[in-house]
């Protein structure tokens, strides 16, 4: 038997006997038992989760089918706790605890659902009660309640039959179905579903039956928390056969995605342990809390990305430098322009108004010439026509574009920052202070700049190999940077020069980005680990020394991903250089931290995203971010949506005040002695607009069926009789009166009588 403690993420307990497989409920790990025929039938185990596959082997004795004799009556009467280390660690080969209960053959383990680390062995002589902590039995109970005497493979055929029990009387069982008297192997590929009725506790058959078509060897129930509430399941199961392990989900018809739906996910039972071995043994008697069942919560979960009509785009890009280095974007852009880098000689930059799409002309255009590669370059975040370039020179470059548009190429800039010894980086601008430029360089120190001056201000050492990037804090007084040492460090540039914070990063050396994230309380790094493999990794800003508090896996890719967080909505998006996938997330400052959402697919590869101020989103279709979107030839905008249906109303809650960031809020010089800035905020919401907070309350219309509808099959009786009331209900009740019952007639005295009428007649003949 194989089974897998509830509350510890790691511990599994083996045991030899029959095979049952249970899902791991921290982990949502599924661990199985292997029989190899060809060696004798060892047992083992397969750990199996999403980074890749672990193999125990749980004991060295022989096994044979759990119908058959035993050929090693030793090896059925060892229970053996093992501690599953992570995918990237190495097994131990030994068991953490081995348990002797030297009561005969064991049959059954079983953890307690309440108290951590409580242990029953059935075997079949009695039961025992283990705290696998002390590695003890409990004293007194050792209960014999079991005969020697098995059931016999026939014995099992014709007793197919399922009995509903109270615990509190055991003499008789308050009902029970007959499955069937069929062939066991039958069954082996059968998996039936009963539905306990609570109000009369009877059993009956479910809504449905499954048909597999392999042998089962052996089912684990996946835990409810890792289940997928988009598409309504509500049950999943593992399948052991012979030689796969196959999942079987089973879904309520309805209209996934769309809604959370409560009926269908009560609370759920957690996994955080209500109280020890020892509490339990003195009496307490506690339930493990609930889980909320509350689905994926993010409202932004269904976002789209939608790239806007052609008539936006701006086409015909030629000559376009496809190999910037890992550290620079690729392109930038702002509200008005965007500056994109040629593949000439000179380090040239192009750059192209957004009010003025088409297609370019097939002549040579105005460009930027910086006459040495760029290494990085970025826009003023406070003035739309001022760009930065940093070359392979180590110097930074300060250009000014025109009224208007690039008219013509330009050659002198108007100011050079001298200093770095070495190649640049990245440049980043304070998002507070006018004219403050951090710069990161192969000297391996990141130096401030004062643009109105041109001179350096402050100089930052600490770094011990490449900087991959750097990021200013929301409130514009710290510096965090990523390294290829394998750090993230946190400066202070005005109290110190060396970092007052740092911790481990990263494992990967390919590449990474920083970026700060819910409201400054944490760091996320996209980098890689220590297989190349893209990751994601949140740090907390006040104790960057105890590693990152969670990560999540992305995909298999050699560029970086680049992140852009939006401050107002805590959505996260990222894409790299040459992907045609852009990920969102949403990020809480608490478990589970990283919320996925919809991700956004571009048929082509593109060269990266640059997103704009949040005035340029389109908030009365719900447009959470605007970008725009560099491909081989084309610049394309793209919007970022979120599905509402009243969309007549303004969307305060994805909507909030947002910070006017493009406008700086204190100098350069009040920031370097001392000063902090905080940016004004303004509404987004139209004036004809109502906020949906406001709108008026509807009353709740029920969509569906209740759940019971879909859990219970009528019978044919039940049917006939919905089918007959169907249509009386439609001809109307057979016990209100016929519509002629309702007429009005006339008085008894105004009826003409029979002799008169005979007369009249005859009088008439004889006329004729």
């Amino acid at each position: 038997m194989i089974l897998l403690t509830p509350f510890s993420q790691g511990a599994h307990l083996f045991s030899v006997g029959l095979l049952i497989v249970v899902g791991d409920q921290a982990y949502h790990r599924c661990v199985v038992s292997e029989f190899d025929d060809d060696v004798g039938a060892v047992c083992g185990c397969t750990v199996m989760c999403v980074q890749g596959i672990q193999d125990i082997v749980a004991h060295s004795d022989h096994l044979t089918s759990a119908c058959q004799e035993v050929q090693d009556q030793a090896a059925q009467r060892s229970v053996k706790l093992w501690r599953v280390c992570d995918p990237d660690q190495d097994q131990c080969s030994n068991a953490e605890v081995t348990l002797s209960p030297a009561d005969g053959r064991l049959e059954v383990v079983l953890f307690h659902p309440a108290a951590s680390g409580l242990l029953a062995v059935a075997s079949v002589r009695g039961l025992q009660v283990w705290d696998v902590t002390r590695d003890a039995a409990l004293t007194g109970k050792h209960t014999p309640v079991h005969s020697d005497r098995q059931p016999s493979l026939p014995d099992l055929v014709s007793q197919q039959e399922v009995r509903l029990w109270d615990s509190r009387k055991l003499s008789s069982s308050l009902s029970s179905l007959s499955l069937a008297t069929s062939n066991a192997c039958f069954f082996l590929r059968l998996l039936l579903f009963l539905h306990i009725h609570e109000a009369d506790l009877s059993v009956s058959w479910s809504v449905s039956h499954c048909l597999t078509d392999l042998s089962t060897r052996g089912v684990a129930l996946v835990p409810k928390l890792a289940l997928d509430v988009s598409c309504c399941e509500v049950l999943r199961l593992l399948q052991l056969t012979d030689n796969f392990i196959v999942p079987i989900s089973y879904q309520v018809p309805r209209k996934a995605g769309q809604d959370f739906h409560a009926d269908l996910y009560p609370d759920t039972v957690g996994h955080t342990l209500a109280m020890t071995a020892e509490d339990w043994w003195k009496g307490e008697n506690k339930q493990v809390l609930t889980s909320q069942r509350s689905g994926p919560s993010s409202k932004f979960r269904h976002i789209q990305g939608t790239v806007l009509h052609r008539d936006t785009h701006i086409t015909n890009l030629r000559g376009l430098h496809l190999t910037t280095p890992g550290e620079c974007d690729g392109f930038c852009a702002n509200g008005e322009r965007v500056a994109v880098p040629l593949a000439i000689a000179g380090g040239q930059i192009a750059v192209f108004e957004l009010s003025q799409p088409g297609k370019l002309p097939d002549t040579a255009l105005p460009t930027i010439q910086n006459s040495v590669n760029v290494a990085d370059f970025c826009w003023d975040p406070f003035d739309t026509h001022k760009l930065v370039v940093a070359g392979d020179d180590a110097k930074i470059r300060v250009w000014q574009i025109p009224k208007g548009g690039l008219m013509e190429t330009l050659t002198e800039p108007e100011c050079v920052l001298r200093g770095h010894t070495e190649k640049i980086y990245s440049i980043k601008f304070h998002p507070h202070a006018s004219s403050l430029l951090a710069s990161s360089s192969y000297d391996l120190t990141v130096r401030l700049w004062s643009l109105e001056t041109g001179e350096e201000v402050k100089r930052l050492s600490g770094h011990q190999d490449q900087i991959f990037g750097m990021a200013w804090s929301p409130d514009g007084k710290l510096l965090a940077t990523v390294c290829k040492d394998g750090k993230v460090r946190l400066y202070d540039p005005r109290k110190s020069t060396l970092p007052i914070q740092e911790g481990p990063g990263p494992e990967g050396h390919r590449g990474a980005r920083v970026v700060w994230v819910c409201d400054g309380k944490y760091l996320l790094v996209s980098g890689f680990d220590s297989r190349s493999e893209r990751q994601l990794y949140l740090f907390s800003a006040e104790s960057l020394a105890s590693g990152s508090v969670a990560s999540v896996p992305a995909d298999v890719s050699p560029s970086t991903l680049i992140p852009f967080y939006d401050l107002d909505t805590s959505v996260l998006i990222l894409t790299g250089k040459g992907d045609t996938r852009v990920y969102t997330y949403e990020i809480v400052p608490e478990a589970p931290y990283f919320m996925e959402c919809s991700s956004f697919h571009s048929s082509e590869p593109h060269k990266g995203l640059c997103f704009l101020p949040k005035t340029e989103c389109d908030v009365r279709d719900v447009e959470v971010a605007r970008a725009v979107r560099l491909g081989k030839t084309t610049i394309e905008p793209v919007a970022f949506r979120v599905p509402r249906v009243k969309k007549e109303f303004f969307q305060d809650d994805v909507f909030p005040e947002t910070a006017v960031w493009w406008e700086a809020s204190l100098t350069a010089a009040a920031w370097l002695s001392g000063s902090n800035g905080q940016h004004r905020k303004i509404s987004l919401r139209p004036k004809d607009m109502m906020p949906v907070s406001e709108a008026p309350k509807e009353a709740p219309v029920r969509k569906y069926l209740p759940s019971s509808v879909y859990l219970e099959e009528k019978t044919d009786e039940q049917k006939k009789e919905e089918l007959l009331s169907a249509m009386v209900a439609k001809l109307g009740n057979r016990e209100d009166p016929l519509p002629q019952s309702s007429y009005e007639g006339v008085d008894e005295d105004e009826w003409v009588s029979e002799e008169l009428t005979t007369h009249t007649h005859t009088h008439t003949s004889d006329d004729s």
